[in-house]
């Protein structure tokens, strides 16, 4: 088990998300970096689907109070193990009361906790991603017990990392498709959306990221329509919204973009005044 000393200023338990409940209004959640939570998993040799904490800019401590087998994954903010820097995207041998500790912030926003056996939280509707409403906390809080599962016996000390694309957090790049309503804008919209470069707002979390610039239009609202992570909407103040893994199910504004799951995992890891620039692909994978 896992004591939280300290919160920090956001963390939650994630896995892949809860699928299959949009009709009742759940949204997807899950990690908002997938490409990091699954890196985590996969140097612990875990199954990708298991459930991850995921940190948003640190200021987490944690006491383990058994022994197990840790990775660190994504954004770099210096972590600790008893007051001694660790490696990110290694396999780390913790002991029992051994505390865990994040500090100052290098690069990125949110990183991903992943332990040997995985978090044992409970399974609700498929998942054990924390939800409003869902969960019976949004969020970890001070104070609280992360239960995980057994750890075996058997490992294997190493003091060798993975070397990760360094552009997963420096590209300014967000490759998409077009959206149901693309084809509302015009051609000066239209090249106006993949020329400038747009700024990302304070309002960014992981239901949505605002931009700051302003896409001029009169297009007509919508009947309220399925949206989903990554969807990109346009307001009728000229507003574009990025939706993440917490968005709602239903909006009524036009979708004139689907950013891949790739550039969600990017965007994921950049917060306010970052800049970004979307890029056109007809094939995505």
């Amino acid at each position: 088990m896992i004591k939280v000393l300290k919160a920090g200023f956001y963390s939650t338990i994630q896995d892949k998300g809860r699928f299959g409940f949009a009709s009742f209004g759940v949204p997807f959640s899950g990690v908002m970096d997938a490409y990091s939570a699954d890196l985590a998993n996969s140097i612990l040799n875990n199954p990708l689907t298991n459930a991850v904490l995921e940190i948003t800019f640190g200021g987490c401590i944690l006491k383990f109070l058994n022994t197990t087998t840790i990775c660190i994954s994504g954004a770099d903010f210096s972590p600790k193990l008893n007051d001694k820097p660790i490696l990110l995207n290694s396999k780390i041998r913790v002991q029992k009361d051994d505390v865990l500790s994040f500090g100052k912030i290098n690069i990125g926003v949110r990183c991903y906790l992943a332990i040997s056996g995985g978090i044992d939280s409970p399974i609700i509707l498929n998942s054990r991603s924390q939800f409003k409403y869902v969960t019976f906390s949004f969020k970890i809080n001070n104070g609280d017990i992360i239960p995980i599962k057994q750890q075996p016996k058997e490992f294997f000390s190493s003091k060798s990392s993975i070397k990760i694309h360094k552009e997963h957090f420096s590209s300014e790049i967000l490759e998409c498709k077009v959206g149901p309503e693309f084809d509302w804008l015009s051609t000066t919209q239209k090249e106006k959306l993949f020329t400038d470069i747009f700024t990302i707002s304070k309002n960014n979390n992981r239901m949505g990221y605002q931009l700051n610039e302003i896409l001029n239009n009169k297009l007509p609202q919508l009947l309220t329509s399925s949206v989903l992570p990554g969807t990109v909407q346009l307001t009728p103040s000229g507003k574009l919204i990025l939706l993440t893994r917490d968005c709602q199910i239903t909006g009524g504004y036009p979708r004139i973009l689907q950013l891949s799951e790739n550039s969600i995992n990017r965007l994921s890891q950049k917060t306010t005044n970052n800049v970004i620039k979307f890029t056109l692909k007809s094939h995505l994978s």
